[in-house]
């Protein structure tokens, strides 16, 4: 699993010579109504290992949480089933709010 911070993520996003990673977002529901990173899909940390099969795994996937903790436990479960390009963005939604999209809510 690598790390990638938010603006690393971001200048992959700009990029359009690069195919766009999965942004698999395992927080709860709640804290994805209140703040989310656009086209990120939603797939709660507790709901992940019934769900693999939404999760392709010839595709770049980026965990995002609200700080980096639980995602990179989801990164590491992934690795494990052998998923072998996974990231986990380091600092999460918050900073992703805090230095790429302020319009991104803190909470």
């Amino acid at each position: 699993m690598k790390q990638i911070s938010a603006s690393e993520l971001a200048a992959w996003l700009a990029d359009a010579s690069r195919d766009p990673p999965l942004l698999l977002d395992v927080r709860e529901p709640w804290e994805y109504e209140k703040a989310r990173i656009a086209g990120a899909q939603l797939v709660p940390m507790r709901e992940v290992p019934a769900r693999l099969e939404e999760i392709d795994p010839d595709k770049e996937v980026v965990a995002i949480c609200h700080h980096g903790g639980r995602s990179q436990q989801v990164a590491m479960f992934l690795e494990k089933a052998g998923y072998t390009k996974i990231h986990n963005l380091a600092g999460g939604v918050d900073a992703w709010s805090r230095t790429i999209d302020p319009s991104v809510p803190l909470y």
